[in-house]
């Protein structure tokens, strides 16, 4: 498998750690104090970390780290998403679209010498 789609697996999993850690409280941990909420989250992000790291040497290889950023974000809109709708049960927004364009535009940019070429 190659190194980029390699370390997109790994980011994507990554990411659906670190979206519970950071939001997943907010539906299931509501009633308790906020640092058992911290506590859960903290071990929730150690399992983000031990799939981001590895992502990242291996995405770096390949990538610099300004396009490693860039599709970290773009794999961020693509998990939190969902998670927001369907997790949360917030409602849609086109914002979310338009947030998409942007992050679209980003790659663009940060990739185009490897697009032009």
């Amino acid at each position: 498998m190659p190194p980029l789609a390699i370390t997109v697996l790994l980011l994507s999993l990554s990411n659906i750690f670190m979206t519970f850690a950071w939001y997943g409280h907010l539906k299931s941990l509501s009633a308790k104090p906020w640092i058992v909420a911290a506590l859960l989250s903290w071990g929730i992000a150690l399992f983000e970390y031990l799939l981001q790291v590895p992502a990242n040497r291996i995405g770096y290889q390949v990538a610099s780290a300004a396009q490693l950023k860039i599709v970290q974000e773009c794999i961020t809109l693509l998990i939190f998403v969902p998670f927001a709708l369907f997790y949360l049960k917030e409602p849609f927004k086109w914002d979310y679209l338009w947030a998409g364009c942007c992050i679209l535009g980003a790659v663009f940019f940060i990739f185009r010498e490897q697009l032009m070429a």
